[in-house]
């Protein structure tokens, strides 16, 4: 959603027409995002804000990818130190891994914009200690519209360096937000096209599954190293709008 759909609060385009000219070509839509630090209900009153209603299957984030790979590690739930907002915070704890300071299952690392050094020393040193490291997404940077700022991989790489342990990374491209997103819609992954606008993420993760890719240039990556990249995008638009207005024009 970020550096698709909006810059922060700042919506690309009229949200409102975009996903009313989606409906009306019969698309079903998944919006899978790397960025936990929102839960789903509050990205629906976002999309609410911008004229756009969805229903909450719509909405997939890595925090809930995060939740899913937890569960799957320890059935029985346990606490977890949080490094990342309070959507992530609600996520974790919806799914049975309430925040603790100590005896902790892991560490679960994403974009903080409230994140104190101290907060970052006692992750360090649980880390340290032997607790699983997992951190929400690679994203080195986060668009706004005064321009890139620091993303959750820039907190990872803060952790890395400071512990000396690799995170257990679950979003893109990763391939577990698109096998959900892909469960959700009811599609296999050569008849979905998946929209990004990061190369090394939302492109690479898209390929590696095998489904079709679209790059908006409105957010992280820019058209020469769209152009460059290999295997090639499908499509390279300015913005999600320009987008859609090329798919209707295609034949059936």
């Amino acid at each position: 959603m970020d550096g698709v759909l909006w810059r922060s609060r700042q919506p690309i385009g009229d949200l409102s027409e975009i996903f009313t000219k989606i409906e009306s070509m019969g698309l079903r839509v998944v919006l899978a995002t790397n960025n936990a630090t929102l839960t789903r209900d509050e990205y629906l009153q976002k999309l609410r804000g911008f004229g756009v209603t969805l229903e909450r299957w719509q909405i997939v984030n890595s925090g809930e990818a995060t939740a899913h790979f937890l569960k799957q590690r320890f059935p029985n739930g346990g606490p977890v130190f949080i490094v990342g907002e309070d959507g992530l915070v609600r996520t974790l704890a919806e799914a049975g891994f309430p925040h603790a300071e100590r005896d902790v299952l892991a560490v679960v690392a994403g974009m903080d914009r409230k994140m104190t050094y101290q907060k970052l020393g006692a992750a360090t040193l649980i880390i340290r200690a032997g607790a699983l490291f997992v951190g929400t997404n690679p994203d080195r940077t986060f668009p706004t519209p005064e321009g890139l700022m620091p993303g959750a991989g820039s907190v990872l790489a803060f952790l890395q360096a400071a512990s000396g342990v690799e995170p257990i990374i679950i979003g893109k491209p990763h391939p577990e937000l698109y096998e959900v997103a892909l469960e959700r819609l009811q599609t296999d992954p050569a008849e979905t096209l998946i929209v990004g606008d990061r190369l090394d993420t939302d492109i690479c993760g898209a390929q590696a599954i095998g489904s079709q890719t679209a790059l908006v240039l409105s957010g992280v990556s820019d058209e020469a190293s769209a152009r460059n990249w290999n295997p090639p995008v499908d499509y390279i638009t300015k913005d999600l709008s320009e987008l859609i207005t090329l798919l209707q024009g295609l034949p059936a």
